[in-house]
Formats: structure tokens, C-alpha cells, sequence
């Protein structure tokens, strides 16, 4: 099939930017503080009345997951259409309907790993917003060897029996549902022996511990699973199979973590940081040393840009491959410089960390830089997608 008629694409452009002039909300068209942030499920708390009105408008067209068929809970949208949804609500300052790791990262693996049951039962509602997930990954002792992990899932009747604890639990303790690995078969080679189930956080025996980081936040938890009964129909894929799955979802998550850039929540731009702590005339930036480095911070965030979208247009979507590995690792590393840069530009106001005499953007910022550091561990380490595109881009040989 050849691409659609530029008349057509030009009439789905009208009629998309129509549809957002007359259904975003005012503060929807704002830069998004952290406090207002639309994650969605039971536990949801609704700091903007309009994030809701936003999230409910766009669920009904289909457009928080464009892509996904309209069964799904989707609108059907071809690459193109989607292209210029992205592009229109860019235009307008748009904030995401809602964040949810059921997009990123469930979604995309239930539509090729699931059965027809377990599609229809959760991808609606991920749409929808009604479900927020978190994954159940790594474990203590059990992180970039993922595959070593050892938390048990033993049949009981209709139910798997579940013990064991996971890590790095991203907000475990406000999520509804956990997709998550267990160890089916002890006796298997451990990428063999792996499983990969799904069951709701309110189960009998689901602990969660938030983690305390340095930059005062708790985004991460523990999470303790003891004698937890999980209906079998929640397993996603064959017993033992679960490893392709993970691999699967593990690609899904590095690409969306390379498009998104890590960049909600920083609270202020570089170049108005930069403006702000160096002013010059004309509203230029006053040290020509600073200029130059936010110049070559703007350019390298350019270039990367377009390599992303080469690479989403000329390979599969979400391969599990050297490249998304590499995007990952630069995307994280752009990311920390500059966020490192944005605080450094802000000069005394970047120092800030409580209390009156600093802006609250400049607070955000600081924080956001301190988060910024986890940013080369989640989604696979910086070491482990380095040796990923070095054995399978570059084709060298492990160490001996």
C-alpha cells in the first residue's frame, strides 16, 4: 500500500486541529507541574479538574492510544495520522492526557502475547485510563542480570502461588495492577524457567515500601509478594516462555524512554534558565560561554531527534535491537547534561532546595537534576545497552 493522498492527510490535519481548539482545556495548554500529572487508576487524585476532563475527552476518540485498533480501545490511526496528532497537540503546548505504563510498555506486548480474553479484559481500560500499572522487574541481587531472578510462582489448582520481592518498583505503592517475572521451572536453564503474570496490587499478601531518593522524592518501592494467589488465566503467554515477553517489553519501554527524553517535570527550559541566571541585551544570553554550551546542548537534542525518527521509520517499531539500546543510553545521557547544565545556568537559584527566596521552577529543576542520575539505570543500565550494542550492532566478541 502506498502512502495515503496528501489531500487526505491535509483534510485529518484540519479536522484534528478543529477537534484541540475546541476541546482542550485552557490549563491543559500550560506547562505541566509535577502535582498535576495524570497517571489515571482507582488511586487517582485530581489535582486540576480539567486533567480529567482532558484524559475522559480523549479517551472517548480513541487518541490516547491512537494506534491501537478501536476494540482496543484505540482509534486506528495509520503512522501518518499519528505523526500529525503528535505534531497538533505540539503546536498547542498540550499536556499527555494521562501517563501510564500500560502504554508504554504492557499494551504493546499484551496485543502480540496475549489471548483475545486478556486483551479485551485490560487494554480498554489502559486506554481509558482506569488501570495504572507498575512492573515487577528486578529483585535484590537480580538487576542487570535480570534473568537470575528467583521470586517463585507455584501452581495450586486454578492459582499460581507467588513469594518472593521485587525492587526499583516504580510506584508500586499508588499502582492498581502489577505485570511482573516469576520463576516457573527452578530446574530450567534461567532464561527457560521464567514466567511473565499479572495481578492486582489489592491481592492478600502485595506489600510496598516506598524508597526515600536524594532528591526527596519516592518514586521507587520494595515490594514484598507472600503466598500471593493469582488467578492462571493471568498469565500472559506459556509457562516458562516469559523471558521473550520481558525482552519484548523491555524494547518497548527504552523507545519510549528515547521519545520522551525524560523531560517532564524539569520546571524550567535551558535557554530560559540560561537567560535567566547569565541576561544579556535583547534577551539574549549574556555569557558567550554559556551561550555556546546551551547552542551545542540545543543541537545535540536536535540531532538526536532526528535520528530517533529514522529509526522509527525505517525499522520495526520497538525492536528489541542494538538500536533501541543505543537510543536509550543517549537519550539518558542528553538528558543528565542537560539537566546539569539547567541548574548550573540558574547560578545562585539553582542552589536551592526549600524555602523562600527561590522560585518554585528553579526547585523543580534542582530536583529534576537529581532524579536525571537514575536515568542511565532504569530501562537497563548504560553498561548493560553499551554491551548490547556492542554484541549485536557492532558484533564483537564477549571478554574471555
Amino acid at each position: 500500500m502506498g502512502a495515503p493522498p496528501l489531500s487526505d492527510i491535509e483534510t485529518f490535519r484540519a479536522e484534528t486541529r478543529e477537534w484541540l481548539e475546541a476541546n482542550t482545556p485552557p490549563s491543559i495548554r500550560t506547562p505541566m507541574p509535577e502535582r498535576e500529572v495524570a497517571w489515571g487508576g482507582r488511586k487517582a487524585k485530581w489535582q486540576n479538574p480539567e486533567s480529567r476532563l482532558w484524559l475522559d475527552r480523549m479517551a472517548t476518540k480513541g487518541w490516547t492510544v491512537p494506534t491501537w485498533a478501536p476494540e482496543y480501545g484505540g482509534a486506528g490511526l495509520d503512522a501518518a495520522q499519528a505523526r500529525i496528532l503528535a505534531e497538533e497537540l505540539k503546536r498547542i503546548g498540550a499536556r499527555p492526557a494521562h501517563l501510564n505504563f500500560g502504554i508504554w510498555m504492557l499494551g504493546p506486548v499484551l496485543q502480540k502475547y496475549g489471548t483475545e480474553e486478556q486483551k479485551r479484559r485490560f487494554l480498554p481500560p489502559i486506554a481509558r485510563g482506569d488501570i495504572r500499572w507498575c512492573q515487577g522487574y528486578s529483585e535484590p541481587g537480580s538487576g542487570s542480570d535480570l534473568a537470575s531472578l528467583r521470586t517463585s510462582c507455584v501452581a495450586d489448582g486454578d492459582h499460581l502461588v507467588v513469594n518472593g520481592q521485587k525492587v526499583w518498583t516504580s510506584y508500586a505503592d499508588q499502582a492498581d495492577w502489577m505485570f511482573c517475572l516469576v520463576r516457573t521451572d527452578p530446574d530450567a536453564p534461567k532464561h527457560e524457567g521464567i514466567s511473565f503474570i499479572l495481578f492486582d496490587m489489592d491481592t492478600p499478601g502485595v506489600e510496598t515500601r516506598p524508597i526515600p531518593l536524594i532528591s526527596g522524592a519516592s518514586p521507587f518501592c520494595e515490594t514484598f509478594l507472600t503466598d500471593v494467589r493469582v488467578p492462571k488465566d493471568q498469565m500472559v503467554g506459556a509457562p516458562g516462555k516469559g523471558w521473550e515477553i520481558a525482552k519484548a517489553l523491555l524494547a518497548h519501554e527504552r523507545a519510549n524512554i528515547s521519545a520522551e527524553g525524560f523531560a517532564r517535570g524539569d520546571g524550567i527550559g535551558l535557554i530560559e534558565a540560561a537567560r535567566h541566571g547569565s541576561p544579556g541585551p535583547d534577551g539574549r544570553i549574556g555569557d558567550s560561554g554559556l551561550r555556546l554550551r546551551v547552542a551545542e546542548q540545543a543541537m545535540a537534542q536536535q540531532a538526536f531527534g532526528l535520528t530517533l525518527r529514522r529509526l522509527q521509520q525505517e525499522r520495526p517499531p520497538y525492536q528489541a535491537d542494538a538500536l533501541a539500546s543505543m537510543a536509550k543510553s543517549a537519550a539518558a545521557e542528553l538528558n543528565k547534561a542537560r539537566l546539569e547544565l539547567t541548574v548550573e545556568a540558574l547560578g545562585i537559584d539553582g542552589l536551592g532546595w526549600d524555602g523562600p527566596g527561590f522560585a518554585p521552577a528553579g526547585l523543580q529543576a534542582t530536583r529534576a537534576m537529581l532524579r536525571s542520575k537514575g536515568n542511565s539505570i532504569e530501562g537497563g543500565t548504560t553498561e548493560i545497552n553499551l554491551n548490547v550494542l556492542a554484541k549485536r550492532g557492532l558484533g564483537l566478541r564477549d571478554h574471555q
